[in-house]
């Protein structure tokens, strides 16, 4: 079975999502969105009836949000992530979010067609803060290859 490319990040605010803090942040959610939605490659992206996934709980923290997507490979993510206009985004995240102490984002493979659950999200996060990149979750520092079906091999005899 072909596999495609899931991705989590989250981030902790600096304040609540409607302190006008975070407006800046908020302004840009529906056009990074969509931006995302017509890049080359992406397959699916959480997000709530608002058309974001702000107000998805991530944990009991209320100031921690997530974003989750899938796409169809590590490159097409690479491309929208750095040479797209989300990159103007990325560039200003200390704006709206805190450092974090552990990597707050990890990729791992999963089956085409398969919808990652936050729960799965966080379990594959919490694996690469703890063991760094493995087969079960890493970065594009250190990418590893979509699993390769096995085919039962042929008894002879």
């Amino acid at each position: 079975m072909p596999h495609h490319l899931a991705q989590i990040n989250i981030a902790r605010l600096v304040a609540p999502i409607d302190d006008p803090r975070i407006a800046g942040f908020v302004a840009q959610l529906d056009a990074i969105n969509a931006l995302a939605e017509a890049a080359r490659g992406f397959v699916w992206r959480l997000q709530s009836p608002s058309g974001n996934a702000t107000d998805i709980a991530y944990n009991d923290d209320p100031f921690v949000i997530v974003n989750m997507s899938v796409w169809e490979s590590v490159e097409r993510l690479r491309d929208y992530v750095y040479n797209s206009g989300h990159v103007a985004v990325f560039r200003d995240r200390a704006q709206w979010f805190e450092k974090m102490s552990l990597p707050n984002y990890c990729l791992w493979w999963v089956p085409e067609g398969h919808v990652p659950t936050v729960a799965e999200g966080r379990e594959r996060l919490e694996h690469y803060q703890k063991h760094g990149a493995t087969p079960r979750s890493f970065w594009f520092k250190r990418e590893f290859p979509a699993p390769v079906e096995q085919v039962p091999a042929l008894q002879l005899g």
